[in-house]
């Protein structure tokens, strides 16, 4: 036993230092074998990713905001005189371009909101007509026959310039504020189709988008003082002064420049997707004169070209009819709404055509066409 112990104490340093010796010649081996072995290939560079294209309308479907929403008040009445009610989207058939539109919406008169702009023409040339506190009454009595609680009118003077006398309002707010305008007690200048655009421009400023709008016009429609009429009139005055045109020409002139006139309020109209009546207190005399019957073909055009109607009452008797007609040609108006699918040319005026092919024998008011809108993204 003790001898064992002395030859652990002789072999042990030995045996120690041999495997010491074995790791460090293991070590070097491995330290030469890892120098003998080639480099490391390179780190590959990731390579750039391109930008991705953005996908076509055709890969997925992509919501946009339009402004070829097209929005078409129609009245419909029936061989009487009374408004249809009930008719849904399959009665009615659109045309633009003479190209069928699908019908988005359709509005029914019971449910969609009336904007109304009247217009009251209180110049020498109506005021002196013998009737204009009659006028006053029938008027503000048409208000409140036509309009809901939900509906709202703004009133107008025509005189020497467009005067808004009271934005819109209730039916009972705007009768009352019609009582007091007062009439002209001297000789006023009509600008007529200034005061008309200028209610145009309100009405599509003001109103809601999807509410019906109306301009009703109380006036003989004799213009003889707004800006596109006065401006060139003088224009032509001094031109023919100077010797510049003759008597003829300078009548020709006039001629052209109230038809310039005319589209242009037609065109102020269209744009505030409005319906243009208009009710001449002159009476059946207005066809013996030539200015009178100018005038009144010229709303007569107006109406016509926005879906409305050109009365001329018998008499002050008469006025009354009128209002009533108006008033059950506006509970029968309709607003149909479309997505325009036309391929014309943008600020185009495009032609519009509304039938009711199962109810032929209705009478339908609807608008010629528009002016399409800049469109948004």
């Amino acid at each position: 036993m003790s001898g064992n112990r002395s030859w652990g104490k002789r072999c042990g340093p030995a045996l120690l230092l041999g495997v010491l010796a074995l790791f460090f010649c293991a070590s070097a081996a491995v330290a030469q074998s890892l120098k003998d072995l080639p480099p490391p290939p390179p780190v590959p560079k990731p390579k750039p990713k391109p930008t991705p294209r953005p996908p076509a309308d055709a890969d997925f479907d992509v919501i946009r905001v339009n402004s070829n929403l097209v929005m078409v008040p129609v009245s419909v009445v029936d061989a009487n005189g009374q408004p249809m009610h009930g008719l849904q989207v399959g009665d009615f058939r659109i045309e633009e371009q003479g190209r069928p539109q699908e019908i988005a919406e359709l509005g029914n008169p019971d449910q969609v909101p009336l904007d109304i702009a009247i217009l009251f023409d209180i110049s020498s040339s109506v005021s002196e007509k013998g009737f204009f506190l009659f006028q006053q009454k029938a008027a503000a009595s048409f208000l409140k026959q036509v309009l809901k609680p939900v509906d709202r009118a703004a009133i107008f003077t025509i005189a020497d310039q467009p005067l808004l006398v009271e934005p819109l309002a209730s039916a009972e707010t705007a009768a009352a504020k019609f009582l007091t305008i007062p009439a002209a007690t001297s000789p006023v200048p009509t600008a007529f189709y200034d005061t008309v655009s200028e209610a145009a421009k309100y009405l599509a400023a003001n109103s809601a988008e999807h509410h019906r709008r109306v301009i009703v016009v109380i006036s003989d429609g004799d213009d003889n003082f707004s800006n596109i009429v006065k401006d060139l009139t003088v224009a032509e005055r001094r031109a023919s002064e100077n010797g510049e045109v003759t008597a003829a020409a300078a009548r020709q002139n006039l001629q052209e420049r109230r038809r310039r006139a005319v589209l242009e309020v037609e065109k102020a109209v269209q744009q505030a997707d409005a319906a243009f009546y208009s009710i001449n207190p002159g009476g059946q005399s207005v066809r013996l004169n030539e200015i009178s019957m100018r005038a009144q073909n010229a709303m007569q055009s107006i109406a016509e070209a926005t879906g409305g109607t050109a009365y001329v009452p018998d008499s002050d008797k008469d006025l009354e009819r009128v209002f009533n007609e108006v008033a059950a040609e506006l509970r029968g108006q309709y607003l149909l709404q479309y997505y325009s699918n036309s391929q014309s040319p943008g600020g185009q005026f495009r032609t519009i055509k509304v039938a009711l092919p199962s109810h032929p024998e209705v009478r339908v008011r609807a608008r010629q066409g528009y002016y399409p809108k800049g469109k948004k993204r």
